[in-house]
């Protein structure tokens, strides 16, 4: 009433209010999809539609087939499994049949099959294959020269820090040596036959016995060492020997000394004069 009475008064305009129609039940027409069905089927061979509808083989493992309410939809595994197990079946259950009626199932060896792309794609593939490849092997040999060179600066190390710690014994010998700690000298002779190993390659080389040729050669050039201030000195026993005295050497009285004249007698420069004569006949 109370609509009636707005719709009197001019209060309800068009566009306002929506009629509901009411919604079609829904049913299971199957005597229709049956005739549907019929009308588009085609009476073919089954050589000509090649369908199988199986369900999945028995599983190998617990030896029962598994149903679609048994596989969990969330598992990747075992819905993938389902799908090779159907397939599968289908695979063992239509070989036999094919053969029976004698269907070749496998591809000859001469089998030519046309490529889906042109020459020209495939040789744009071939060369996008060929650059990787080139491109691969570059960055393998670059990695390879940095491993190496890693490697030779590691030597380079290993041997500086060897050379390092050998001369650092080396001088602490020295000083052990100059402060009387120790009387060997055998760093002399392990650097001259770490020397000579390196040179000839042969680590069992015996060391030699006593000082070197340098060393030997200086021995007898200077001596042994000592005190040489007044080495020359005389003696109470040298002045007193006389045995090997000579008056002629000492009085420059010997054969062709010229007995007198001393001292004169053994200039033997001519006087001026007669060097004077001397350039005139040169002249």
């Amino acid at each position: 009433s109370q609509l009636q009475e707005a719709f009197a008064r001019g209060a309800l305009k068009p566009g306002l209010s929506v009629v509901l129609e009411e919604r079609p039940k829904r049913r299971n027409d199957t005597d229709g999809l049956k005739q549907c069905l019929a009308e588009f089927r085609q009476q073919l061979s089954w050589v000509e539609r090649l369908d199988v509808t199986l369900g999945p083989v028995a599983d190998p493992v617990s030896q029962s087939a598994s149903t679609s309410d048994a596989v969990d939809p969330e598992n990747d595994f075992q819905r993938e499994m389902s799908f090779y197990r159907q397939a599968q079946a289908a695979v063992l259950e239509a070989l036999p049949r094919l053969r029976k009626l004698q269907v070749p199932t496998r591809r000859p060896d001469d089998y030519f099959a046309e490529m889906a792309k042109s020459d020209q794609q495939m040789q744009k593939i071939r060369q996008k294959l060929k650059s990787k490849q080139e491109a691969m092997e570059r960055s393998e040999k670059a990695k390879q020269l940095r491993a190496m060179r890693k490697y030779g600066k590691k030597v380079q190390v290993e041997i500086l820090q060897r050379r390092q710690k050998e001369k650092k014994n080396m001088l602490n010998a020295v000083k052990k040596y100059q402060k009387g700690l120790s009387d060997k000298l055998d760093f002399l002779d392990e650097e001259q036959t770490s020397s000579q190993g390196n040179k000839k390659g042969n680590a069992s080389q015996r060391t030699k016995k006593g000082p070197n040729a340098k060393r030997r050669y200086k021995n007898q050039k200077f001596g042994f060492g000592g005190k040489k201030k007044g080495s020359k000195w005389n003696t109470k026993e040298s002045f007193n020997d006389v045995s090997s005295f000579q008056s002629k050497v000492a009085h420059n009285k010997g054969p062709g000394k010229g007995g007198k004249g001393g001292k004169k007698a053994l200039n033997k420069r001519p006087g001026k004069r007669a060097r004077q004569k001397m350039k005139n006949r040169a002249r």
